[in-house]
């Protein structure tokens, strides 16, 4: 009998995949051997639609479970695997994440809640049910040069449709509120592309062409942490990730994540975590 953890799990994107997307069905497609049962991280989004069955997974150090129908996705700094899966149906998709509208592919990041459950009987679902098929459909045609820009359109057509979706959920009101979250929004992109090197909130406020206590008042209203909090939480959140999967030393993970000395990262780790980085490792990984 074959193990249901590799219908869904053992995939990656293939340098086949012309267009940077593989849709793979849950329920009966062969894939390539791609082991997620363990700790990684990938180099592309990976959305999926469960349309049934029940899942329980971990990203980013917690656990996700959920039944169908559900939307989860996945992206290409988070250190996910999958726990334990019975009975699913839907479909993943694998996708380059820089050939979408960055537009989308940030709401995507900043407003879907994983998961995103659905109703089974809502115009919504029934619609990314037909996506989906025809997505499949085409890929697996293949029968002209002009294949891969259809399953780009179509995908292009389900971000946008899944993005309409949460952007109609989103409850903002007024301008002002808009405008705070813009800059909380774009602030929080802004981290996770420079903590490694924009460690004080000044070069975030300069960026966003805003003063310092601006920003800060304004992220720590919305999230009630403030900036300098979130500065060091994306760097403490890439630690974790190397101390889970990789086998760098902590000195070495201290430099990867833009601090000189390991002494002060370990005391900052700890202060952030209540773990040192060796304990964390051997709670989480070993």
């Amino acid at each position: 009998m074959k193990n249901q953890n590799q219908t869904i799990t053992q995939f990656e994107l293939s340098p086949l995949a012309k267009a940077g997307i593989i849709i793979v069905n849950m329920e009966d497609r062969e894939v390539e051997e791609h082991d997620i049962s363990k700790p990684h991280r990938d180099n592309h989004c990976q959305l999926m639609f469960a349309s049934n069955g029940t899942f329980k997974l971990n990203i980013d150090f917690e656990n996700v479970e959920f039944s169908g129908p559900a939307l989860l996705c996945v992206f290409p700094e988070q250190v996910h695997h999958i726990i334990d899966v019975k009975d699913p149906k839907g479909w993943m998709i694998s996708f380059d994440p820089s050939l979408f509208s960055k537009e989308i592919v940030q709401l995507l990041e900043s407003k879907i809640e994983n998961p995103f459950l659905l109703q089974q009987e809502s115009n919504f679902c029934q619609q990314l049910v037909i996506l989906m098929n025809l997505i499949e459909k085409v890929q697996l045609e293949n029968t002209n040069n002009y294949i891969q820009k259809s399953i780009h359109s179509l995908l292009n057509g389900l971000l946008s449709l899944i993005a309409g979706e949460l952007f109609s959920n989103a409850s903002v009101d007024k301008e002002k509120e808009n405008r705070s979250i813009i800059i909380k929004e774009t602030f929080i992109k802004l981290t996770k592309e420079h903590f490694k090197t924009w460690k004080q909130p000044s070069q975030y406020a300069s960026a966003l062409s805003i003063s310092v206590a601006h920003l800060n008042d304004t992220v720590k209203s919305l999230t009630g942490s403030s900036v300098s909090i979130h500065i060091q939480e994306a760097s403490i959140m890439e630690a974790k990730r190397l101390l889970y999967f990789t086998d760098k030393n902590v000195r070495e993970i201290a430099y990867e994540v833009g601090y000189d000395e390991p002494v002060y990262f370990g005391k900052l780790f700890k202060k952030v975590t209540n773990l040192t980085p060796l304990e964390f490792r051997k709670k989480f990984r070993d």
